[in-house]
């Protein structure tokens, strides 16, 4: 697994499975937000990260964004979980990229 710090609060990562729930709350992490559809191919399935996050006492939030099409709906609602979650939060989709790039578009958002 391939955690990439953008600053304190935000962090984003390749695909993620149950079993990398205990490496990314000792990293101290506080919540998570899986920017990756159930339905792309080679996808992990989110409920099953989600009960392993929360089993963990991590917060997590399922936001499935269409690689290549990120929407004005996906960057307001990215602000707002990045705005209610614990953090440091970390976001993860199939590379990280498109994670990142909701991020950027969150940022240039706020101004």
């Amino acid at each position: 697994m391939d955690i990439r710090r953008v600053n304190e609060d935000f962090a984003v990562a390749g695909q993620i499975g149950p079993a990398d729930i205990a490496e990314i709350a000792a990293a101290g992490f506080k919540s998570i937000i899986c920017n990756r559809p159930d339905s792309e191919d080679g996808a992990v399935p989110h409920d099953s990260v989600e009960t392993e996050a929360r089993a963990a006492g991590l917060e997590f939030r399922f936001l499935p964004v269409v690689s290549g099409n990120i929407t004005d709906g996906d960057v307001r609602e990215m602000a707002e979980m990045l705005e209610d979650l614990p953090r440091p939060v970390l976001a993860y989709c199939r590379s990280g990229g498109r994670c990142l790039n909701l991020y950027g578009l969150v940022q240039k958002m706020k101004g």
